[in-house]
């Protein structure tokens, strides 16, 4: 599984993109900074965004991406998600209001996106892979999965604060390569952290504790608010018996 980071942030400016990771060319998780990384040609190859909740910073670019694939005539793009997020979708986001609805433009035969429904906790076969949707706790109803090929599997948090659920899944996965694992603010942040479904250092190490073979699993962080990059790597830093990585914008994995 190649793993491409697109955009790692919890905010944005000029050196920072919210969450969008790219697998094998094909899919991403999350779809905050697709059109603002990929070229025309690279856009039109993708064939499914797997996305984990509605908030504006993962799935912006869905918006941008499919007016280009449009005017280019690409094959349906597949937005799959938990059924939660795809009823906010619909509802709020491609709705005619807020943006047009491409599932069905330029048809409703031909449309430019088509939703694909990823049951909760049930593995689910998209494409080549086989996709597992976790709940976890944040503000909305969100989700984090388990990415499967036939080579093993990967892990991505999505939003969440302190959970429970996912890391008894991730726990009974035989082949688990790697985890993306959110961190958003600084341990003095705790209040604002709780509040808005986020993980600190303090409440990420409690957390990973969760993992039988956290010192041995590749713990990528992602999700950092941009104004507090600096704290939270220094925090993350001083973290003992685990194995983590900050990411940045561009890194590469062969997984």
């Amino acid at each position: 599984m190649e793993l491409r980071v697109l955009g790692c942030h919890g905010g944005e400016t000029p050196r920072h993109r919210t969450t969008a990771f790219m697998i094998d060319d094909r899919v991403t998780i999350d779809a905050g900074a697709l059109t603002s990384t990929l070229e025309l040609s690279d856009q039109t190859k993708l064939e499914m965004v797997i996305v984990s909740h509605s908030h504006f910073d993962h799935i912006r670019d869905l918006a941008t991406i499919a007016d280009n694939r449009t005017q280019l005539g690409a094959a349906p793009l597949t937005v799959a998600a938990p059924a939660a997020t795809i009823r906010e979708l619909k509802a709020h986001f491609f709705n005619d209001k807020l943006w047009p609805n491409f599932a069905k433009i330029p048809s409703p035969e031909a449309p430019s996106i088509i939703y694909r429904e990823i049951p909760l906790e049930k593995p689910t076969k998209l494409l080549d892979y086989t996709v597992t949707a976790i709940p976890v706790n944040h503000t909305i109803d969100a989700a984090g999965f388990i990415i499967r090929d036939a080579e093993g599997a990967i892990g991505f948090s999505g939003d969440t604060g302190p959970t429970d659920r996912f890391w008894e899944v991730l726990n009974a996965e035989p082949n688990l390569k790697a985890l993306l694992m959110e961190v958003s603010f600084p341990n003095d942040q705790q209040a604002l952290a709780t509040a808005s479904g986020h993980h600190t250092p303090q409440t990420l190490i409690a957390d990973l504790k969760k993992f039988d073979a956290r010192e041995d699993l590749a713990t990528m962080l992602y999700h950092i608010k941009p104004p507090f990059q600096t704290e939270v790597e220094k925090e993350c830093a001083k973290l003992k018996g685990v194995n983590l990585e900050v990411l940045g914008l561009g890194d590469d994995f062969s997984l």
